[in-house]
């Protein structure tokens, strides 16, 4: 099992630790265009190897995709982060270029790969992905959800004062501080509604806390956050590669579901060793719904400023 991650910054390289912990992959390849950055992460990661109990071997490597080659799996992390003030969809004209050159590049080298999506904006650069290359549908897919629905349970561990091992919940939409959809009616403690502990008013505080939680931790950091991101990469990379059948929210190419066409968007998916094996259809009230299409169709305005 081999995983290539492209962006050596500080979403990249946690990606590639989590996934190097967790002791499934046999090699990972992290790539960046600055000289000798991607080796010097790797280097220090490997170093951690005899501490932290894994055999997966890093390798870093400057801009030589015939490294990444027979990857099965393929992570682009790469782009401009978000600065303070600044929207996910501010990025969108340095980083559809970016994505574009780095997924043909993958492709070249690893034909059958599976490629994840983490850059920014996250929907519409999978979209991009998308229709740009020849992948069949089922192996783009975007990691927003599973970020998103880590921090939506983060907020009702806090909210409910509990254990974070007993909540569980999702988000699905768009992955932007307006798009997300937390499902708070679906959300529960230990199979209890949420709301049966918490007042609406607390749950909606909830689900705003959770919709500006990039945006919380840009202004805090300076920069985007990155243990978060790099380990919900993890969850799902370790998802495919070792066929779970996991259900997690990402951003899938929707062709009908949820009323939705053309376009990729949060949904829940059951991941496998073939990606995307099942788009999940759950019920939505008519509040959910219509969120959900508002959030379409702030992702589609996105869409439309890529020069296709």
């Amino acid at each position: 099992m081999k995983v290539t991650v492209v962006g050596a910054g500080a979403v990249g390289a946690s990606c590639a630790e989590y996934i190097a912990i967790k002791n499934f992959a046999s090699e990972v390849v992290l790539l960046d265009i600055k000289e000798g950055f991607a080796e010097g992460k790797a280097m220090d990661l490997m170093q951690t190897a005899s501490l932290n109990a894994f055999d997966t071997k890093i390798t870093g490597v400057t801009n030589d995709y015939s490294k990444t080659a027979e990857s099965d799996i393929c992570v682009i992390t790469s782009g401009i982060p978000r600065k303070p003030g600044m929207t996910r969809e501010e990025l969108i004209g340095i980083n559809a270029g970016i994505v574009k050159t780095v997924s043909s590049n993958l492709i070249e080298h690893s034909p059958n790969t599976i490629i994840i999506v983490v850059s920014n904006p996250m929907d519409t650069m999978t979209y991009l992905v998308h229709k740009t290359t020849d992948l069949p549908k089922n192996r783009i897919i975007g990691m927003g959800g599973a970020l998103d629905s880590a921090r939506f349970k983060y907020r009702l561990a806090e909210a409910l004062n509990a254990p974070i091992s007993d909540v569980d919940g999702m988000v699905i939409g768009g992955h932007s501080d307006t798009g997300m959809v937390p499902l708070t009616a679906h959300a529960t403690r230990n199979s209890v509604k949420v709301s049966e502990f918490l007042s609406e008013e607390r749950l909606e505080q909830v689900k705003e806390d959770t919709k500006v939680g990039g945006a919380t931790l840009t202004k805090l950091l300076g920069t985007s956050a990155w243990y978060a991101p790099g380990a919900a990469v993890s969850g799902l990379v370790q998802a495919i590669a070792c066929d779970q059948k996991k259900l997690f929210p990402c951003s899938a190419l929707v062709e009908g579901e949820y009323g939705l066409n053309d376009l990729c968007i949060g949904v829940p998916v059951i991941l496998g060793r073939n990606g995307i094996e099942e788009i999940v259809t759950i019920k939505l009230s008519d509040a959910e719904q219509a969120h959900m299409e508002e959030s379409a169709a702030g992702v589609q305005k996105t869409n439309g400023l890529l020069e296709l």
